[in-house]
């Protein structure tokens, strides 16, 4: 555990698997190997980036949903879905960061007519 405190991971988890091959390595020893076990690996892991991520369900009228689907698409969001009806409704994928920021460019991108919610 230290050792991932150390190269300050979270969401992680290390696993070691000993084999008894005879040799007794008693407590300080068992700590160390599998310390070292831990740490080589974590030289040669990938690090990937954990981002939490929100959804926005956006109702605007025919005319906007061009507008929004660009606008998805300039700030790199990911639109989940749209369905048809006398309304578009665009689910849209973002980081939960950007949550607030968003649905208030949403409301100043369709002039306060969108309607925002969350998926239920």
């Amino acid at each position: 555990m230290e050792v991932m405190r150390h190269h300050e991971l979270d969401n992680v988890l290390g696993v070691v698997v000993r084999y008894f091959g005879g040799v007794k390595l008693g407590a300080g020893g068992l700590v160390r190997a599998y310390t070292d076990a831990i740490a080589t690996a974590l030289k040669q892991a990938q690090r990937i980036e954990y981002i939490a991520r929100a959804e926005l369900n956006v109702e605007v009228d025919y005319g906007a949903e061009a507008r929004v689907r660009r606008w998805v698409a300039q700030q790199d969001y990911l639109l989940e879905s749209s369905s048809h009806g006398t309304m578009v409704t665009l689910t849209i994928s973002l980081p939960a960061a950007e949550h607030n920021a968003a649905r208030q460019a949403l409301r100043d991108l369709t002039q306060g007519q969108a309607r925002i919610s969350a998926p239920a």
